[in-house]
């Protein structure tokens, strides 16, 4: 049995004037297949579903064009990517809670229906169509930048992964957007190793010119250092265009007159 929708309208902020369209969002398509052969017909989702899954790609475009009017389209993509990702869609179904309010068949109610990935995503796209639908597209504009566009960069700890996936790389994203804004190339350097030599925890930090600097902490030094570019890859995208001017040129140093510096990373994305 699923949870009162008042529940979930509270948590997205929105209260729908046609309740039937909500109904419909949540509705599986193993329950619309039950109801038919028991010949009670109900309408499932997949229609609304794929209605919103248009409307959150023009929106997440549309905003990303209109925050970022500097940025070029591979950085636009790239964003977006990971915007309309499944992975980060299905963080943000989980803290909507979407599983409690799913209409379910038997058999996909037996099999753990409200916990799987798909049919939450499916289920956040089926309710941005139906806002859409109930209201037009200011209410479903501000139902996506607060929920999706606005939403934390967080971990999918249930897949057991240990940074966002969807953008696989933040360390080359860290660099591109570094080139692009005619910066030094992101430095990277060990700080801090604790914990006993079979489990060690690994303190990274990265630093772009002069404004930018974070650091975090992994079980490998490969993990800390992406979750240090991270940190400041998302520190740059918020920064207001004045904390972003470009450095004055570096003066080249030979490789056999540099200093050797302890503790630094390969400042290769691919490296480490």
């Amino acid at each position: 049995m699923r949870a009162d929708l008042a529940l979930l309208e509270a948590r997205m902020e929105y209260r729908f004037s046609n309740r039937e369209l909500l109904r419909r969002a949540l509705t599986h398509s193993s329950l619309a297949n039950e109801a038919r052969t028991a010949g009670s017909p109900v309408d499932d989702n997949e229609q609304l579903e794929f209605l919103g899954d248009s409307v959150l790609g023009f929106l997440i475009s549309e905003a990303l064009v209109r925050r970022h009017p500097e940025f070029r389209e591979g950085e636009l993509s790239r964003l977006k990517a990971h915007l309309v990702s499944a992975a980060h869609l299905h963080g943000v179904a989980r803290r909507l809670d979407l599983g409690s309010h799913l209409d379910l068949g038997r058999s996909e109610e037996m099999s753990g229906g409200r916990a799987k990935k798909t049919l939450l995503v499916d289920a956040l796209e089926a309710l941005i169509a139906a806002v859409y639908l109930d209201s037009g597209p200011e209410p479903v504009r501000d139902f996506v930048s607060r929920h999706i566009l606005d939403a934390p960069y967080a971990a999918d700890a249930d897949a057991g992964t240990d940074i966002q996936p969807a953008i696989t790389n933040f360390k080359s994203a860290l660099q591109e957007l570094a080139q692009a804004r005619q910066l030094a190339q992101p430095r990277y350097t060990i700080v801090r190793e604790r914990g006993p030599e079979h489990s060690k925890t690994f303190t990274a930090e990265v630093r772009v010119g002069k404004e930018f600097a974070g650091q975090a902490e992994g079980r490998t030094k490969k993990i800390a250092a992406q979750r240090a570019a991270r940190t400041v890859f998302e520190q740059m995208l918020h920064a207001p265009p004045a904390a972003v001017e470009a450095e004055p040129p570096q003066v080249e140093i030979r490789p056999e007159e540099a200093p050797t510096q302890v503790g630094c990373l390969p400042e290769d994305p691919g490296a480490a």
